[in-house]
């Protein structure tokens, strides 16, 4: 199981991943939700990562299938 850390790395890796080869895809993140939910909303857990780190995963793959980026050019 990854920890706190590794996820924030991989959330930075697929944002800058999505900068890089979608940057039109870049005004989206912000969009996606990071769902903060609980009695402490201050508090972000592995969990909530891992959802976050989702839906950009699944952002980036629905949009790539449709959508050349810029290292394919």
């Amino acid at each position: 199981m990854k920890t706190e850390i590794e996820w924030e790395q991989d959330i930075i890796n697929i944002t800058m991943r999505i900068h890089q080869e979608f940057p039109e895809l870049s005004k989206y993140i912000e969009e996606v939700p990071l769902d903060v939910s609980g009695k402490d909303k201050e508090v972000i857990n592995i969990k909530t990562l891992k959802a976050y780190y989702n839906s950009l995963e699944e952002m980036l793959v629905e949009y790539s299938k449709t959508h050349e980026g810029k290292e394919r050019h």
